[in-house]
C-alpha cells in the first residue's frame, strides 16, 4: 500500500513539474507532448491543424508515459496511462481546456483557441493506471521522426565567413 502511494505521488509531482512528457501509443513511436496536470491526469490537446499530433492515442487505449526532469532533462519516472477522451463541451472537457489554455504558448488565435479546439482538435486525459515501470538501463535515443521542418542540406560555404565578419566588427 505504501509503495503504491509513493508511486502515485512520484507520478503526480514529476508530471506536474515537467513541461514535456514522452507518450508512446501501442505500435507507435514515443512523441514529446506538452501537457497540463489536472485532477489526477495529464491532459493533452492536439490532432488538429497547428497543434501537436496525437497518432495512436484514442479513448480506451493504454499508453506509456515517460516524464523527464525539468532541470536535467533525464528520465525521472515511466508510468502507464489509460487514455480517456471527454466529450467536447462536457464538464470534464471544459475543466481540462481551462488548464490547457493557460499552458498553450503562441496560440495563433488567442482567446478563440478553445472554440477551435472544440471544432478541430481532441482533448485527451492520460490517467495513471497504478504503479511505475522500471527505468531502462541504456539510452533510448532514436533517429528523429521525418518532418518537413528538418533539412539535410550542407551548410552554405559562405556562412562561416559571414559569421566571422560580424564578430570582427564588434
Amino acid at each position: 500500500m505504501t509503495t503504491e502511494l509513493l508511486d502515485r505521488a512520484l507520478v503526480e509531482e514529476a508530471t506536474k513539474k515537467s513541461g514535456l512528457i514522452w507518450v508512446k501509443a501501442p505500435g507507435g513511436p514515443a512523441r514529446a507532448l506538452w501537457h497540463a496536470w489536472h485532477e489526477g491526469a495529464a491532459c493533452v490537446v492536439g490532432g488538429g491543424p497547428g497543434e501537436q499530433p496525437l497518432p495512436g492515442l484514442a479513448d480506451g487505449v493504454t499508453a506509456e508515459v515517460t516524464v523527464r526532469s525539468k532541470d536535467k532533462g533525464g528520465r525521472v519516472v515511466v508510468w502507464t496511462a489509460t487514455v480517456v477522451e471527454p466529450a467536447p463541451g462536457s464538464e470534464a472537457w471544459e475543466a481540462a481546456v481551462a488548464e490547457l489554455k493557460g499552458k498553450r504558448l503562441n496560440a495563433p488565435d488567442g482567446e478563440a483557441m478553445t472554440e477551435r479546439w472544440r471544432r478541430e482538435c481532441r482533448v485527451l486525459r492520460l490517467e495513471p493506471t497504478g504503479g511505475t515501470l522500471p527505468l531502462p538501463d541504456g539510452s533510448l535515443a532514436e533517429a528523429p521522426l521525418p518532418s518537413p521542418a528538418t533539412t539535410r542540406r550542407p551548410v552554405p560555404a559562405a556562412l562561416p565567413r559571414l559569421l566571422l565578419k560580424r564578430r570582427k566588427r564588434k
